[in-house]
This record gives structure tokens, C-alpha cells and sequence, in this order.
């Protein structure tokens, strides 16, 4: 199995400068493949409008590489639908799309009815919480898709910073989602951060994938791609440094209990015996329990919703 990791971090991990701008443009209008950019939103005023603006610059503006920019506003208390709008993008609650099934809270719930309204055959996703923006982000991971018919799903790779030392924010992927991969699916092991939010992959594929609706949405898509296409199907591109905001203890631990339950259920198809998660805060009597439940439920693969076959009918 090292042999076929290495073997595909020499076929299918690159850098920005193995496909400049120009000869993605060319793949594209060769191909006439047209292409989404989703953020998923909550509460995020304060970068959703830089990551907008940078990306209609960049590849609307000076050269037409994206199609839409779509925003999903999952529930904001904030200006974010505001800020978003005025920077350039579509904006569209996450209520108002198949509103025949209540939505649920969760990244992936979001991700999932975003196939329902945009449409381009390649889908490109980055989280709207990330500062210091840069369109390498969305060419970098697109250009694959373009250029190579043979790849199907594209992953960014990058560094994460946090408080000033290098490559120490991705704490749930080092201590919960690599030694997983590592140890039930050793393919994808060469993976540098399977957890990421910037990703981009061909409609084609992501309208049959299953999505686990909170934070298992990344590791339970990379696991079901690589069942569903194969290893030589996945990529990475190395696009620098990420710079986000960054969660406390506790809510890693509720994002990493999310993502060992869509571990298990890709292992077992079994169930949680205790779909919950008891953490603790020191209150004025000394420690309280807090308990909170773990993401359960998963959405179907697209393909099998009625409403999505009609669009893609009419």
C-alpha cells in the first residue's frame, strides 16, 4: 500500500506552477466545461466580501475562469448575506432551497442543497471564513479538472498556521482524521489535509456521493469518491498557506466526534450505541457536563432527488 501512495503523490499531487492560468483557460474553453464557486456561511461578515471580491476580480474580470459565485447563507445573525451581495455574489438561504425537507444544521447539509442551485459541471467549494485570500485557492484546485479528464475530485493542500507556528492548526486531522485514514483507508493516506475546505470536483461525481450533512462531510466524501472512482480519480494541489479563524478545544472535539461517527458508519454501516458527546466547562460549582448530540444523519446522493432530476431534465 506505500508503494501505491507513493506512487500517486508522484502522479497526482501537484503545485500551482504545474498549470499556469493560460493553459487552464484553454482546457476550459476547449472542453466548454462551465464552473460553480460555493461558500458555505455562517456568520462570517467580516471575510465572506474579500473572498468574493477576489475571486470576481481575478477569474470573472481579468479572465473568465468562473461561471457564478454562489454563497449559502446557512442561518447568519450577521451582515454576511449583506456584505456578500455587495461584493458580487448570488446569495440564497439555505431554507429556501428544497424547502420540502426541513433542513438540518451542518456544513455538509449545505453543500449538498448547493447542487441544487447552481449549475456548473464543475464544482468548486471554499470555506467563506478564510483571510488573506488568494484566487490560487479556486484556479489551483479547478485547473485539474480541466486539463486532466481522468481526475474527478481535487483537494488543496496548504499550510495552516496557528499563533505564528507553522503547520500546527489542523489539529483534528492530526490527532482524528489521518490516523483513521491511515489505518482503514491507508489509499488515501497521502492526502495533506483531507479535512480542508477547499475542494473542487465534477458534478458527475458529486451528485452520486451520499453527504454526511455536519463536519464528517469531507472525510465521508473523500472515502465514498475513492470506493465509488478510485485512487488515480483523486488529487491534490499544494495553493500555500491557509489562513482561518480558528476553533476552540471543545468545538474540535464535537468536529472530531462527527468525524469518527462517518468513519464508522463507512466501516461498519452500523449505528452510534451513544450518538452523543459529554464535555466539560467549569462553572461556579465546579465542573458541569455539557452534553451535545452527534451528527446522525446523512442526505442522499443528489441523483436520487426528484426535483434535482427534473432541473436536469428540463
Amino acid at each position: 500500500m506505500l508503494n501505491e501512495v507513493e506512487r500517486w503523490l508522484s502522479t497526482r499531487s501537484w503545485s500551482l506552477t504545474d498549470r499556469p492560468l493560460h493553459k487552464i483557460m484553454a482546457a476550459k474553453r476547449s472542453s466548454g466545461s462551465s464552473v460553480s464557486v460555493v461558500l458555505p456561511a455562517l456568520n462570517e461578515e467580516e471575510t465572506v466580501g474579500e473572498i468574493v471580491a477576489v475571486i470576481r476580480h481575478d477569474l470573472m474580470h481579468q479572465v473568465p475562469l468562473v461561471d457564478e459565485i454562489v454563497v449559502i447563507d446557512s442561518g447568519s445573525t450577521d451582515r454576511t448575506s449583506e456584505v456578500a451581495a455587495a461584493a458580487g455574489a448570488r446569495v440564497v438561504h439555505r431554507d429556501e432551497i428544497l424547502p420540502r425537507l426541513p433542513a438540518v444544521p451542518g456544513k455538509g447539509e449545505v453543500l449538498w442543497r448547493s447542487l441544487l442551485v447552481t449549475g456548473g459541471d464543475i464544482v468548486c467549494f471554499i470555506d467563506a471564513d478564510l483571510k488573506e485570500f488568494s484566487s490560487d485557492f479556486v484556479s489551483g484546485i479547478v485547473g485539474p479538472l480541466l486539463t486532466d479528464p481522468g481526475v474527478d475530485l481535487v483537494k488543496a493542500m496548504y499550510d495552516r498556521p496557528l499563533g505564528g507556528a507553522a503547520g500546527q492548526g489542523g489539529r483534528v486531522t492530526e490527532l482524528m482524521a489521518r490516523p483513521l485514514l491511515n489505518m482503514h483507508w491507508p489509499q488515501l493516506a497521502g492526502f495533506v489535509q483531507p479535512l480542508g475546505g477547499e475542494y473542487a470536483a465534477r458534478r458527475s461525481l458529486l451528485e452520486q456521493l451520499p453527504f454526511p450533512v455536519g463536519y464528517g462531510v469531507e472525510l465521508g466524501m473523500l472515502v465514498d469518491a475513492l470506493h465509488l472512482v478510485g485512487l488515480d480519480a483523486l488529487a491534490q494541489v499544494d495553493v500555500g498557506v491557509r489562513k482561518h479563524r480558528h476553533q476552540d478545544g471543545q468545538a474540535l472535539g464535537r468536529m472530531a466526534a462527527a468525524i469518527y461517527r462517518t468513519a464508522q458508519l463507512r466501516l461498519a454501516r452500523g449505528h452510534l450505541i451513544r450518538p452523543a458527546l459529554t464535555q466539560f466547562e467549569r462553572g461556579e460549582d465546579g465542573f458541569e457536563p455539557r452534553t451535545y448530540s452527534v451528527d446522525t444523519e446523512e442526505r442522499p446522493p443528489m441523483a436520487e432527488i426528484a426535483e434535482y432530476a427534473r432541473r436536469k431534465a428540463a
